[in-house]
């Protein structure tokens, strides 16, 4: 069982920051942990995941460099740290969980929980 809830979305101008947080709690002793985003109009697309426990992330190109993914498992919680934003950034952001070893990378279908979304709007 897995329950998801996003906070940390609102409104700032480009090039600045934002952190996400994701209240992740699962009874799995690991899961693949990312975040995905959908603009009005187009797909849902990755930004980044990470597997439980582990370090090592995964970030989808258009967030490299700019977004930070990690996970504080004592507290049950998965951040996505955004810097540098940019209009196109703008989006409703979930956090996901899917099975362990995240061999599905940023598909979707991977993915088995999702939040409900947290939006971010980015102004020029």
């Amino acid at each position: 069982q897995v329950q998801l809830m996003e906070s940390g979305g609102g409104s700032v101008q480009a090039g600045g920051s934002l952190r996400l947080s994701c209240s992740a709690s699962y009874t799995y002793s690991r899961v693949c942990l990312a975040w995905f985003r959908q603009a009005p109009g187009k797909e849902r697309e990755g930004v980044a995941y990470i597997e439980s426990g582990g370090d090592t992330p995964s970030y989808a190109d258009s967030g490299k460099g700019r977004f930070t993914i990690s996970e504080d498992k004592g507290k049950h919680l998965l951040y996505l740290q955004m810097d540098s934003l940019k209009p196109e950034d703008t989006a409703l952001y979930s956090c996901a969980a899917g099975r362990p070893h995240c061999a599905h990378g940023l598909r979707p279908y991977g993915y088995d929980y999702w939040g409900q979304g947290t939006q971010v709007t980015v102004s020029s």
